[in-house]
């Protein structure tokens, strides 16, 4: 069994696959406060939850954009499973194209769904990925990364509105009864939800144009399922986007 392991600055997804059939995921907190121990923790419970013990893992690869939790996880994971984890960054093979102006910068998160929806999905291609950070990756008809846009997360608004004002609360992110809100919350809901829809559909208005042609859209990401029902744009949501692009790059490393 490989474990895929999605480091994120907000979560910790995690994914289990037998060759290439997904067997569970789960997510925890990203916290860089927690030792290797404390994580061989949750991921024992994780594991016993879902009728697995450490036994059962025979690989494990990571893609992270959290350093200091990536040597915590690959730590635990080598303590709790007696394996070395393949950690997603320079020397490892992808097959990808980067067409960027220094390769080097691109995240390994962006390095996932890119494979992954290269893995899967025609060309060229958009992947909306909406967490912390909302972002669009580009990929041309022949599959090569050609750069992409990086906005403010839907969550990292809200809480920058609430912190940063007096009088503007926390709210649940989902969309208004109406585009024009009637009270503070609605009104709120409609600038996050419908704001990020829009904002989304005039992107990908102006990638179509620079491309010459409609690419295929993919959105993953906590948020994104919430927000691309509010698209004109027709975007596939695929939740395991990113551990499916970990598990096509493990076997092209082994």
């Amino acid at each position: 069994m490989l474990l895929t392991i999605d480091i994120g600055n907000t979560n910790v997804t995690l994914g289990t696959y037998n060759n290439r059939i997904l067997g569970f995921t789960a997510r925890l907190a990203t916290d860089t406060k927690k030792t290797e121990d404390e994580y061989a923790i949750d991921i024992k419970q994780l594991l016993a939850l879902n009728d697995m013990t450490p036994d059962d893992i025979e690989d494990c690869i990571i893609a992270s954009v959290v350093p200091s939790v990536a040597k915590s996880i690959s730590r635990a994971v080598a303590k709790l499973c007696q394996i070395v984890p393949l950690v997603l960054g320079p020397g490892i093979k992808t097959g990808l194209n980067i067409k960027i102006d220094n390769p080097a910068q691109l995240g390994a998160d962006l390095v996932a769904g890119a494979v992954g929806a290269i893995d899967t999905y025609k060309m060229p291609c958009v992947i909306v990925d909406m967490g912390t950070a909302t972002t669009l990756s580009v990929l041309d008809k022949d599959g090569a990364f050609l750069g992409g846009v990086i906005a403010a997360g839907v969550r990292l608004t809200l809480k920058a509105l609430a912190e940063n004002t007096a009088l503007l609360p926390s709210i649940p992110i989902e969309a208004p009864k109406s585009v024009i809100g009637s009270n503070t919350t609605e009104s709120m809901q409609s600038g996050l939800v419908l704001g990020s829809a829009a904002m989304l559909d005039g992107l990908l208005d102006r990638i179509e144009h620079k491309l010459g042609e409609a690419p295929t859209v993919v959105a993953t990401g906590g948020l994104s399922k919430e927000i691309i029902t509010h698209c004109k744009h027709q975007i596939i949501y695929n939740e395991n986007l990113l551990l499916e692009g970990l598990c096509a790059i493990y076997e092209k490393n082994h």
